[in-house]
């Protein structure tokens, strides 16, 4: 069986406790907590007769005040940078936590999730910004923790490295 680590990164209130309880256990609650430190998950999936587990670390928020330990990336397979589609300073300050996730472990691939597609976008952000930035990821998703909209897709991607 294969394992890989998968991490969790963005700044506070983005969704990415809400993203892994979704996927981990199928699950969306409305209370909000704040994650301290690092959460570690479990999921084993299948595809094909390959078996892989993954190891999903949730870290706690990150923004400009408070930055990441970076010996967290150690050994990541995988990192997710998710920001809240509601608001637009999420998008910036998930832009500076990708560039030091990238120079803490620049091999591991980088993906982009853009979280509470389900909400309307109210920070006069779109699609369209972020195009200068796309290249710098293995894929975006954009996806609901809420409704469960592609949670799975994201996974099964760092999993099997398909979409």
């Amino acid at each position: 069986m294969i394992q890989k680590k998968i991490c969790m990164l963005g700044p506070t209130g983005v969704g990415k406790t809400s993203l892994v309880k979704q996927y981990v256990e199928g699950i969306f609650s409305e209370k909000y907590l704040t994650s301290i430190g690092v959460k570690i998950d479990k999921k084993q999936v299948e595809r094909n007769g390959s078996t892989v587990q993954l190891m999903l670390w949730d870290m706690e928020g990150i923004d400009r005040y408070c930055g990441f330990n970076p010996r967290y990336l150690r050994g990541a397979s995988s990192f997710f940078i998710i920001v809240d589609q509601t608001r637009y300073q999420s998008l910036v300050e998930g832009i500076e936590v990708y560039q030091l996730a990238r120079e803490a472990n620049p091999k591991a691939h980088a993906v982009l999730v853009v979280n509470k597609v389900d909400l309307p976008a109210t920070s006069h952000w779109s699609r369209s910004e972020l195009e200068p930035y796309e290249n710098h990821f293995a894929n975006v998703f954009y996806t609901s923790a809420k409704t469960g909209e592609s949670v799975e897709d994201m996974f099964e991607f760092v999993a099997f490295g398909e979409s």
